[in-house]
C-alpha cells in the first residue's frame, strides 16, 4: 500500500461513518441536542466536511466543493462562504437545520471525490512541502492531511455516538 491508496482508505472510511450517522435520520433526530451547550448530528456532519472541504482546497490549490458546486446555497445557512464552524457558539449550532440527511451526504460525497481526486497522486515526497508556516514547526501537507482525517474521524465519531443515543430514547 502507498501513502495515496493509505489516504484514500482513510477518507473512505470516514465517508462510510458519515452515511452511516445519518441516513434515515428525520430533520428532527439531525437537528437534536443532548443539551443547550451540545452539537448535533447535522452540525458536527457539517463542520468535518467544510474543514476537509476548506483545509484540502487550500492544500490543492483548487476551489471549495462548498462554493463551486454551489453547496452553499443548497444549505442556506446565515454565515459567510468561508465558515466553517471553527468557533461556532450554541446558537450557531442550532442554526445549522438540514431537513434530510441526503444534503449531508451529498455535499460529503462530492468533498470525498475531489479529496480523493488530490490524494491519489500523491508520493511519499509530496507530504514534506511546507503549506503552512504560520505553525512552529511548519506545517507540512502530511500532517496538514492527517489533521484533517483524525478531525473527521472524531466529528464521525461523536454523530454516530449521538445517532446511538437517540435511538436508544427513541426505543
Amino acid at each position: 500500500m502507498n501513502v495515496a491508496e493509505l489516504l484514500v482508505d482513510g477518507f473512505s472510511r470516514v465517508q462510510g461513518t458519515v452515511h452511516a450517522a445519518v441516513e434515515g435520520l428525520t430533520a428532527e433526530q439531525l437537528r437534536a441536542r443532548l443539551d443547550d451547550e451540545a452539537n448535533s448530528i447535522a452540525w458536527l456532519v457539517w463542520h468535518l466536511t467544510r474543514v476537509q472541504d476548506d483545509h484540502v482546497a487550500d492544500v490543492a490549490g483548487t476551489e471549495q466543493v462548498w462554493t463551486g458546486q454551489d453547496w452553499l446555497s443548497r444549505f442556506g445557512l446565515p454565515f459567510p462562504a468561508g465558515d466553517t464552524g471553527y468557533g461556532h457558539r450554541p446558537a450557531d449550532v442550532e442554526a445549522v437545520r438540514v431537513d434530510k440527511p441526503d444534503l449531508l451526504t451529498g455535499y460529503y460525497d462530492a468533498v470525498h471525490e475531489q479529496t480523493v481526486r488530490y490524494v491519489t497522486g500523491l508520493d511519499d515526497a509530496a507530504l514534506d512541502r511546507v503549506v503552512d508556516e504560520a505553525w512552529d514547526p511548519p506545517v507540512t501537507l502530511g500532517v496538514r492531511l492527517i489533521s484533517v482525517l483524525d478531525d473527521d474521524i472524531q466529528h464521525a465519531g461523536q454523530a454516530m455516538f449521538l445517532r446511538g443515543v437517540l435511538e436508544r430514547q427513541a426505543s
